[in-house]
């Protein structure tokens, strides 16, 4: 299972982009990841996250999302999500072995 990232918003969560959450991600924008590029816009943002936290909290909806992204701030859940998309896509840094 692919490592989650810790996010404080109404309380601590964890985005977990797994699989099935970037399938949600593709259902609910109708397009592939692949076409998203280096750039997500504030659609794409909050699809990822609301995709990401469903493995803690199913009942969770878009709507929720976004007030959830406004009292964090964009910026910072931006940068959180960004962590997820690395790790989902395997662009972790490695620790240096020396």
């Amino acid at each position: 299972m692919k490592p989650s990232v810790l996010i404080a918003l109404d309380k601590p969560r964890n985005i977990r982009l797994n699989t099935n959450a970037l399938v949600k991600v593709e259902e609910v924008l109708d397009r592939p990841i692949s076409d998203f590029g280096a750039s997500f816009g504030i659609k794409e943002i909050r699809a990822m996250l609301w995709a990401g936290l469903l493995h803690e909290d199913k009942s969770l909806s878009l709507d929720t999302t976004g007030d959830l992204i406004d009292e964090a701030g964009f910026e910072y859940v931006a940068e959180k999500v960004g962590e997820a998309i690395n790790i989902a896509m395997g662009k972790t840094e490695q620790p240096d072995p020396n």
